[in-house]
């Protein structure tokens, strides 16, 4: 079963209530992740050394490849059935365009997935229940649009950062900052939470939407930036 955000089966395991080893929680992503056809098996650990017994065993299998975090390249996992351990939220925000066969996340910490979990709506899995992927809902929620043009700047920003494989681009930050500081009065009403709304809404990816709500809150925060010369007075309409 795929999920919404990506087109291959995508599953979360996670500590259920009671269990105080996370041995069952990664033997249920290990069961998952070897029923889904697909290519050979990779396994990403935060570090070459790791506990656990049953991801140790996988490991030592023949096949399969073993990778940590340092210099993870996402390409490693395209055609291959991935598991991916205790992945923070800037490695889960590094997945956006994984072209794996299948995909299960061991959930560590869940302030660190509940976004991506939201996006991705994976396949659940916790002790003795898998619980399926949320049904698409028919109608949008609606949602009041942001006042002072500033709906209008975010839907600007989100196709332009569409149009790239690597995301959003220097001058196009460079413009939204500069706006930010020529036009405050524009973004007073607005929050960093109403603007991490409409960018996922728009389907930004992860580190874009971070960037623009960081670039908000640094404003709140009364931080001035840094822009290109060319860009020092430009401003949206």
């Amino acid at each position: 079963m795929t999920s919404e955000a990506y087109q291959f089966p995508v599953a979360i395991s996670r500590l259920s209530e009671g269990e105080t080893s996370r041995e069952p929680q990664n033997m249920r992503a290990i069961r998952w992740l070897l029923d889904q056809p697909g290519g050979s098996v990779v396994v990403i650990t935060p570090q070459k050394q790791f506990h656990g017994d049953s991801l140790k065993q996988l490991v030592s299998q023949p096949g399969v490849l073993h990778l940590s975090w340092r210099g993870l390249s996402t390409g490693s996992l395209s055609g291959r059935r991935a598991l991916y351990a205790w992945p923070d939220r800037q490695h889960l925000n590094g997945l956006w365009d994984v072209d794996a066969d299948a995909l299960v996340v061991i959930e560590w910490n869940e302030s660190e997935t509940a976004e991506w979990i939201e996006d991705a709506n994976p396949v659940q899995l916790l002790r003795g229940e898998t619980v399926p992927p949320a049904p698409a809902r028919d109608v949008p929620e609606t949602r009041e649009q942001l006042p002072n043009g500033v709906e209008g700047i975010l839907e600007h920003i989100a196709g332009m950062a569409a149009g790239y494989s690597s995301g959003l681009k220097w001058n196009e930050e460079d413009k939204l900052k500069a706006d930010m500081m020529n036009r405050p009065d524009r973004w007073v009403p607005i929050t960093p939470e109403q603007v991490r709304a409409k960018c996922r809404e728009l389907g930004m990816r992860p580190d874009d939407v971070d960037t623009v709500v960081g670039f908000l809150q640094r404003r709140k925060d009364g931080r001035r930036f840094n822009v290109q010369s060319s860009y020092r007075t430009f401003h949206f309409n």
